[in-house]
């Protein structure tokens, strides 16, 4: 069997955190590609923030960016994003609610595409099918 990738969710704490727990469960799933050890910011942090965010992200082998209808307005989001680049991390937006409009943090590409969350998708992505 492959080994399963790290993963750290990135996600609007304020208005997709049911959302992030659907994925984090989806985890457990005997067939999943991925391991999730909570690592998101789920408040603040005392000091700098970013630096935690940093070494959060160092064990980690991949970032999934959970899309939904206030992403763009999530500067936490927006910012892990960034760090995510910075560290060399592979990431993926994936759209947290089918039936809503989802938007991308600000900080994404403009080449950045927003999949929909199936689960043969995520695993084809966590796989890296990007």
């Amino acid at each position: 069997m492959t080994a399963r990738k790290r993963v750290f969710i990135s996600f609007d704490i304020d208005h997709d955190e049911g959302a992030k727990t659907m994925l984090a469960g989806q985890a457990k799933h005997p067939d999943s590609p991925f391991d999730f050890t909570d690592a998101s910011v789920k408040e603040h942090l005392p000091g700098d923030w970013k630096d935690k965010v940093r070494r959060r992200m160092s064990n980690i082998d991949i970032v999934i960016v959970l899309c939904g209808e206030w992403t763009h307005l999530a500067t936490g989001v927006a910012e892990e994003l960034r760090i995510a680049r910075e560290k060399g991390k592979p990431y993926f937006l994936l759209a947290a609610y089918g039936d809503k409009t989802c938007k991308k943090p600000t900080s994404a590409l403009e080449t950045d595409k927003i999949y929909k969350w199936t689960w043969d998708n995520l695993k084809a992505l966590i796989g890296g099918a990007r």
